[in-house]
Formats: structure tokens, sequence, C-alpha cells
């Protein structure tokens, strides 16, 4: 336990040290953040602030593969590795274009999908998943594998990008992800994802110092969607479907808002919320501070994770 926390907190420190290297180098290079122009006055003022500083989320990449270079940290390096260069693609073109738009959506699906189903044939072939899904106590539910594939192909393109939807306000993404990584890191028996865990933890930890309002850098979709893609692979390992409505409860709702917003606008021409994803609706309808949205969300985080852990351990079980 001792050498993980020492990997990790080794982590917390490269990333704190090399950030502002990472944030020189991305303003040089004028790779900075486009605004939409919807967007409040307090986000268009953002204009300029440095993109991609997800980049330095590798140095877990690195960490976890130094010190625990198993086949399981390689899967799990390769899924943050490949998610990341989907956002990659997004965020270059984005910054280098100044074009908030980037990549177009059926373009990131179709590599999400490629990459999702690859990785699922790996876990099935190589690493022993099943198809089964724990419900309760002495209870699976079994499921044909094509059945299972098709949802779980669902699953993680869909959870990848509502994570990536939470990336909306200075660190807000960093501080929900963090109890989302501690809790795969509490309920697994896995040295593999412990140790991937709280490597990440660590980075995000060290991200987090300029991250927080008012930001230095955005890790942008490079650091997002690795996050979305390493959390929902998380999920899988560790057999945990069933609680992920409970466990992304933040993310889906984020997801969910901007759903549910374009379905009501288009049967109404009426607005559900003020703007979507639902934590711009906070700051423009009850006049939240972005500190404030931050805090509350990560509060409901911590007790998503609190909720599962009860679950886990006393109605679900975990073998």
């Amino acid at each position: 336990m001792f050498g993980i926390l020492g990997v990790s907190g080794l982590s917390f420190l490269l990333v704190a040290m090399f950030t502002p290297l990472l944030i020189w180098a991305l303003r040089t290079l004028k790779l900075t953040q486009p605004i939409r122009a919807e967007l409040p006055p307090d986000h268009q003022a953002k204009r300029g602030t440095p993109l991609m500083a997800g980049l330095i989320l590798l140095v877990g990449v690195a960490m976890s593969l130094q010190f625990h270079p198993a086949p399981l940290t390689v899967l799990l390096c390769a899924t943050f590795l490949l998610f990341s260069s989907v956002g990659f693609m997004d965020d270059f073109k984005k910054a280098a274009w100044q074009d908030p738009s980037g990549i177009s959506g059926r373009t990131k699906l179709v590599f999400q999908f490629a990459f999702t189903a690859v990785l699922l044939f790996i876990l099935f072939r190589w690493f022993s998943l099943t198809s089964d899904i724990t419900l309760f106590h002495g209870f699976q539910l079994h499921l044909p594998i094509y059945v299972y594939i098709i949802i779980m192909l669902l699953f993680i393109v869909g959870s990848a990008n509502a994570i990536n939807f939470t990336d909306g306000l200075d660190g807000l993404l960093i501080n929900v992800a963090i109890p989302t990584y501690f809790f795969f890191f509490l309920i697994s028996d896995k040295p593999e994802v412990q140790t991937f865990s709280l490597v990440m933890i660590g980075c995000l930890l060290g991200l987090f110092l300029y991250n927080i309002y008012p930001a230095r850098a955005f890790m942008g979709d490079t650091g997002s969607m690795a996050i979305g893609g390493s959390l929902s692979f998380l999920a899988v390992i560790e057999k945990v479907e069933i609680l992920i409505p409970i466990l992304f409860s933040v993310y889906l709702a984020e997801q969910l808002s901007v759903i549910l917003q374009v379905w009501y606008y288009k049967r109404t021409k009426l607005r559900l919320f003020r703007m979507t994803p639902i934590h711009f609706h906070f700051s423009l309808k009850y006049g939240w501070s972005e500190n404030r949205i931050v805090m509350v969300f990560g509060f409901i985080s911590w007790l998503s994770v609190l909720v599962c852990w009860l679950l886990l351990k006393f109605v679900i079980g975990k073998s």
C-alpha cells in the first residue's frame, strides 16, 4: 500500500511541476481555447486560455506502467491513450483553427465505437470477462455475449461522452472524477486497478492546481475523453455495471440535460433549461458561482460513491 501511495504522490509532484511548462508551450504555440458565442460573458473572458493541458495526465500512464507493468495495466493505459487520442484530434482542430466545433460528432463516435469494440474483444479473449451482470447477492443476469457487448458498447461510449460534457467549468470534472476513481481503488482486489486509480487521482490533484478557478489551462477533450473512457472500462472490469446510474449520476445528469433540452425544444420551441449542460443552468438561473457549482457537484459525486459502496457491500455483494 505504501508503494502505491508513493507512486501516486510522485505522480502528483510531477504533474504539479511540469504543468507550467506545458502551459507555456501551449501558449507559445497559440493552442488556446476558442469560446462558443452563446456562452455567458464570464466564459467569453476565458478566450485564449491554453487548451490540451490534459496531455500532462499521460504522466499517469507512464507511472502506472513503470510501477505495475502487468497486462491489465497495459490495457487500462491503452484505453486511456486511445480515448485521449480522440479528444486530442478534437482539441487540436479547435485550438489550431480556433473552431469551437472541433471534429464532427460522427467522426468521434466512429473512433470511440471502434476502440471500445477492440478493447471489449481483448477483455473477453484474454482477461476472462463474462457477460453476467450481478444484481444482488447470489443472483446474476446471464446475458448472451452479443447482447452484453451491444449494451456495453452503448454504455461505454455514452458514458465517455457524458463525462466529457462535465468538463465545462474550471475544476469541475477533476472534482467529480476523483471520487469515482477512488471508488474503484476502494472496491478492487486487483493491484493493477488500485495502482491505476490512485495514480490518476494523484495526477488530477496536480492538474487541479492549475485548473481550479480561475483556470490557467483547460484539460480539454484530450483529458476528459481519456477520463471518460478509463472510468467506463473500470466499471466493466470490476463488474459493477448495475451501479452505473448512481456512480455516474453527475455525468449522466449533464448528458441527460442536453438530450432533454434538444427534445423539448424540438417539440415546443421553448427551452427546458436556461442552458445545457446543466451546470450552466445553475449559473444562469440561480446565480451560482463556478466554485459553488464545482463544490456541490463534487459533494454529489462523493455521496454517489458512498451509496454505491454501501450497495455493493450489503446488497449486491462482490466476490
